[in-house]
């Protein structure tokens, strides 16, 4: 057993709604608090002292100065296995070129789909291992990654073996998700729909053979996949056994409809979104996620975080960091910069980048500092949680654990 602590406050967020808006005075704030682990595991978390006394023979894992304990953050939704960057497309993007016209220059996603066809397993494994655990050293324990980059068959199988391969080689939890269905590719002559049906006959049963992934995504947007197609292949998806989220609302609406319609798990981006789909979403079980990394990326407005959340959605935030349109990848700053244009509180953004985040990837055992929970923590250097957010991302943490040990 192992006795980590005294932190000036832990947050350890439990007992808070799924769903929802939440206020600050809902916070659960434990003062000179401590956890005790054993095997990975928390056992109980309360006063230091107490739990000093009542187990004598734990291992003292002290802390030094002013600290504040939260959960790990989960991040549900990076594209982090991809070669090469798009700084030309943000030097174009910001001097004023559109969309298509970065796109009919050789830029977009086909040109990291290009780059990451160049690139090898033991390359995208190396740059994927390097970005997690900068995601890690963050607090970022566990992150879902995307395939997408690959867009054939051989090279979707690349990528999700990239990142299997890189899991067994950082500290940080991956999830991985296959976003072979991110566009038509533009070396295949078939349709939308034989292209979709080239990947439920022959690359989705193959992943299922290997256990390489049970979750699939797909971008619907009109440059990409239509809805319809989307809904049926959704469909298809579920019934093979995989669970689904969507890409929805980005840049139009109706991603969020077919979301719902087929009990996706997440429906994610939603800056597109309106009264009737923030409605639909928040009558659902699908977790809606906010992706401030995007916004900021593409000069964009936000996701309607602050009504999503008043009409009883349950709100994640994550960080989309990829290549094109969100190369930042700082999730902490996006979700504390978002924060201060949506109005969103500190519980509520600590919530979206824990438990509700977690419940975006199907986890229900991170997320939340309380008994029988694995022991991903992060703690900084402060004596007020607030400060946290106020720093905007600049305030990193002190010590991150994943399994009850320092990363």
């Amino acid at each position: 057993m192992k006795l980590t602590g005294p932190f000036t406050q832990i947050l350890p967020l439990d007992g808070l709604p799924l769903k929802g808006r939440l206020d600050d005075e809902q916070l659960n704030i434990i003062h000179n608090g401590g956890v005790l682990t054993e095997n990975g595991i928390i056992l109980a978390i309360g006063d230091f002292d107490e739990l000093r006394k009542a187990n004598p023979s734990a291992q003292i894992e002290e802390t030094i100065g002013p600290q504040v304990l939260l959960p790990g953050f989960v991040d549900c939704h990076t594209h982090i296995c991809f070669a090469g960057n798009r700084a030309k497309d943000y030097s174009m993007r910001i001097a004023g070129k559109t969309y298509l016209e970065i796109a009919n220059a050789g830029g977009g996603i086909w040109d990291t789909v290009t780059q990451t066809r160049n690139a090898t397993k033991k390359e995208l494994t190396e740059t994927l291992i390097q970005r997690a655990n900068r995601h890690l050293a963050e607090g970022v324990t566990t992150i879902e990654v995307k395939s997408g980059y690959g867009l054939s068959l051989q090279e979707e199988l690349k990528q999700l073996h990239a990142i299997k391969a890189a899991s067994a080689q950082t500290k940080a939890k991956l999830i991985p998700a296959c976003l072979a269905a991110h566009m038509v590719p533009k070396d295949f002559s078939g349709s939308q729909e034989e292209y979709l049906i080239l990947i439920l006959n022959e690359l989705l049963p193959k992943i299922k053979d290997e256990q390489l992934t049970n979750r699939v995504d797909i971008f619907i947007e009109q440059s990409a996949i239509s809805a319809d197609n989307a809904l049926n292949y959704l469909t298809k998806a579920k019934a093979l056994g995989f669970d689904v989220t969507v890409h929805a609302d980005q840049f139009t609406m109706g991603g969020s409809k077919v979301a719902v319609e087929v009990g996706a798990v997440s429906a994610d981006h939603l800056e597109a979104s309106g009264e009737a789909e923030i409605k639909l979403l928040a009558e659902s079980d699908t977790v809606a996620v906010a992706l401030p990394g995007a916004s900021l990326g593409l000069g964009m407005n936000y996701p309607p975080a602050r009504k999503l959340l008043d009409a009883g959605a349950c709100l994640a935030i994550a960080s989309d960091w990829n290549p094109g349109s969100a190369p930042m990848g700082d999730l902490l700053m996006q979700a504390a910069v978002m924060s201060a244009a949506e109005k969103l509180s500190a519980a509520e953004v600590f919530a979206g980048l824990t438990y509700r985040a977690a419940a975006a990837l199907k986890i229900n055992n991170r997320g939340i500092l309380s008994p029988g929970m694995v022991a991903d923590m992060q703690s900084y250097p402060c004596a007020d949680y607030r400060e946290i957010l106020y720093y905007q991302g600049k305030m990193k943490p002190v010590a991150v654990w994943t399994g009850g040990n320092k990363a």
